[in-house]
């Protein structure tokens, strides 16, 4: 009989698994930190620096704006900080709808 085993995902990623992920070479993942796109998770554990899971998808958000709306490094953490207000506006817009229709029913 065989046995089935659940999915697990890491909790954390290394710098090459980050690379790997990401399809970039671990010199641009340490530039990355270096500009503060990505940050490592706390502490020096062995076998760090350490990332979040959702670290590959940030590193293509950010080579995605680079390279298609030409912006630079510098202009990168404003812009992510900007998308990230919209999302969470949006978000409030949909919950805000949703009880004013709730209410006037």
């Amino acid at each position: 009989m065989s046995q089935m085993y659940s999915l697990a995902y890491p909790w954390r990623l290394n710098l090459e698994a980050v690379a790997r992920s990401s399809g970039v070479h671990p010199d641009i993942v340490r530039r990355f930190v270096e500009l503060d796109l990505i940050r490592p998770l706390g502490g020096d554990a062995p076998g760090g620096p350490w990332f979040s899971p959702r670290t590959p998808e940030l590193i293509a958000r950010v080579l995605r704006l680079h390279a298609e709306l030409s912006l630079n490094y510098a202009a990168i953490p404003l812009v992510l900080d900007l998308l990230a207000r919209v999302d969470a506006l949006e978000r409030r817009l949909v919950e805000i709808t949703q009880v004013e229709r709730t209410t006037s029913r």
